[in-house]
């Protein structure tokens, strides 16, 4: 019985930690301001732009790309690599930043 127990919360565990990690993508693109640079916000705003399947994405970035980064990207732009999560709040792509290359 003891057995059955572990190796049942052994598999849990393991299919946790798959989902976690399988959430996580890495996107290579263009970070910039949406409104100092593109001018397609009203306040300044961290974005991600990637080209998928031919089009232009704009990502919103949050994490670790959120206020404090904002000065390497405000008047200007920078190529990046960066690893998180996307997400959908309402119309827009969101990409939640747990890295930065």
């Amino acid at each position: 019985m003891k057995k059955l127990i572990v190796a049942t919360l052994f598999g849990a565990v393991m299919a946790f930690t798959i989902n976690a990690s399988a959430a996580d993508k890495t996107l290579k693109g263009t970070a910039t301001c949406a409104k100092c640079d593109l001018g397609t916000a009203s306040k300044c705003t961290n974005v991600l732009q990637v080209k998928e399947d031919g089009k232009t994405v704009t990502y919103l970035l949050e994490g670790k790309a959120g206020k404090p980064w904002h000065k390497n990207v405000c008047k200007g732009s920078k190529k990046v690599e960066m690893t998180g999560e996307v997400s959908k709040k309402g119309d827009e792509q969101v990409f939640t930043v747990s890295e930065i290359k």
